[in-house]
């Protein structure tokens, strides 16, 4: 048995090894890669707009199912609706005008089609998105006129507190310059994502979106036992009771157990700090024990406000809004995005297993 975990240990350490080199040679092909990164452009931003793009494409299907007459007939229907949009603005616009030379007289003119501005968040360990985020948050509220809102699709499992600290902070923003926020889960938000979902004035939910889970994590494998029976000695030097407290090589002691237990802890209580000053009318005790819930289940525990697709959303908004998708890409020299695309996919790759190991409620 002994002989058997030494193997083990040795497999291991091999594994660690040719993942340390993988991530070397990675390491070396970024670096070389951000010389070319300052003759590239930071980044693009794109806005469609989503009413013209689902019009688009329930043509295409207006086209197969109906017949000629029929398409034509739709066709000048939406016409006859465009026109009417049109000649609706040009009268806005010049009320407007008119407002402006009139404002001694009292008068007021009618106001523009308020919008909604769509931009998503997909959310990995750390946060990365944020970067795009915080151009397009940005690019927004330098264009958003009073009445307008910003709706974000989020998608997030958590991660890094300082990273979704950041995150929900952009958030907040969009709070203080004084816009409706609305946060769309369709797939999952927790952890991080849900210290960012607390920050809108609604949130939305799927009926199977997973929710919750506002707790803190943090484990690390310990290899200092089979290093003993290799006769491998490690050192490590501190300046400071806490710079380090648990270790991966070296020997944990219970004094530096308490302390990193402390630490979570700390960080446990600000996060709940956080959700209560933006939700105050959750119960703590009942949701801020790290479970997650499914968007049915987090509704009646107040964590959502309501049961919707933000598909749903986009289109109920589009019967009196002009609706905006909003999106930032950061263009990245070809050695980043591999590196990136690489981390992601060993991080979903690591997530299925642990998912697939420790959860039962699968459909299979």
């Amino acid at each position: 048995m002994i002989e058997f975990f030494t193997e083990y240990g040795l497999f291991l350490l091999k594994a660690g090894t040719i993942i340390v080199g993988i991530m070397l040679v990675l390491g070396l092909i970024i670096n070389a890669g951000q010389k070319q990164q300052q003759a590239i452009p930071k980044g693009e931003m794109r806005v469609t707009n989503l009413g013209d793009a689902i019009k688009e494409r329930s043509q295409v299907i207006q086209h197969e199912v109906m017949s000629k007459h029929q398409f034509k007939q739709a066709q000048k229907r939406d016409k006859e609706q465009e026109k009417a949009k049109q000649k609706e603005e040009k009268q806005q616009l010049k009320a407007l005008k008119k407002a402006d030379q009139k404002v001694d007289s009292g008068e007021t003119a009618s106001e523009t089609r308020a919008r909604v501005y769509v931009i998503d968040f997909d959310g990995d360990i750390e946060a990365s998105d944020v970067e795009s985020m915080r151009e397009e948050i940005t690019t927004i509220l330098s264009a958003a006129n009073e009445g307008d809102e910003i709706m974000v699709r989020l998608k997030s499992p958590g991660g890094m507190v300082h990273s979704y600290g950041l995150a929900a902070s952009q958030l907040q923003r969009v709070r203080e310059a004084g816009y409706k926020l609305t946060i769309a889960v369709d797939e999952v938000a927790a952890s991080g994502g849900y210290m960012m979902a607390c920050v809108a004035d609604k949130i939305t939910a799927a009926p199977f979106a997973i929710i919750g889970s506002i707790g803190v994590v943090a484990e690390l494998p310990n290899f200092n036992r089979l290093l003993k029976k290799a006769n491998v000695d490690y050192e490590q030097h501190t300046a400071g009771d806490y710079k380090r407290t648990l270790t991966m090589f070296g020997e944990n002691t219970s004094h530096g157990r308490d302390k990193f237990k402390q630490d979570l802890e700390e960080t446990h209580q600000l996060f709940k700090s956080f959700i209560n000053a933006n939700r105050p009318q959750l119960e703590l005790d009942k949701v801020a024990t790290g479970e997650h819930w499914y968007g049915t289940q987090a509704k009646e525990l107040g964590l959502v406000d309501h049961l919707k697709t933000s598909d749903d959303m986009i289109i109920e908004a589009l019967k009196e809004k002009d609706v905006y998708a909003v999106k930032y890409t950061i263009k990245k020299p070809i050695s980043e995005r591999l590196s990136v695309s690489f981390s992601r996919g060993m991080e979903r790759l690591v997530n299925r297993l642990l998912h697939r190991s420790s959860r039962q409620d699968l459909f299979k």
